[in-house]
C-alpha cells in the first residue's frame, strides 16, 4: 500500500509509455546483477527477515553479497519493482557487516524503503 501511493505518478507515467512494449516482451529485474543504487532515504531499521540474502541485484538469481539478520541494523537507500509485477526490493547497506545489496521487501519485517530509485 505504501509503495503504491509513492509510486502513482511514476507508475502511471511508466505504464503509458510501456504498455505495447510490456505485451510482447516479459517483464525483466530491475535491477540486474551487480547494479546499486545511491543512498536516497534516510530511514535505517534493525529488524529483517531472520536470515535475508543481500543480492548484487533485484533477482534471486544474483549472487549473494552476505546476509541480513534480524540483529542488524540496515541503511535503505531506496526499492525498485520488478516489471509490472507487485514485487519490489530495497538496496541497503548493512552497517553491521559493511555490505550492500538488494533485498526482496517481502523479507524484511516493515517493507523496506519508501522511496523509490527512478529505475
Amino acid at each position: 500500500m505504501k509503495r503504491r501511493i509513492a509510486a502513482v505518478v511514476p507508475a502511471l507515467a511508466a505504464v503509458a509509455m510501456a504498455v505495447p512494449l510490456a505485451l510482447s516482451t516479459p517483464a525483466t529485474a530491475a535491477a540486474s546483477c551487480g547494479r546499486t543504487a545511491s543512498d536516497m532515504d534516510s530511514s535505517a531499521w534493525n529488524r529483517t527477515a531472520n536470515g535475508a540474502n543481500e543480492r548484487s541485484g533485484s533477482s534471486t538469481g544474483c549472487a549473494s553479497n552476505g546476509i541480513a539478520y534480524n540483529t542488524h541494523r540496515l541503511d535503505y537507500h531506496c526499492y525498485t519493482r520488478i516489471g509490472s509485477t507487485d514485487e519490489t526490493w530495497t538496496y541497503l547497506r548493512n552497517d553491521t557487516t559493511g555490505t550492500s545489496g538488494w533485498v526482496r521487501d517481502d523479507l524484511l519485517s516493515d517493507g523496506g524503503s519508501l522511496v523509490y530509485c527512478g529505475f
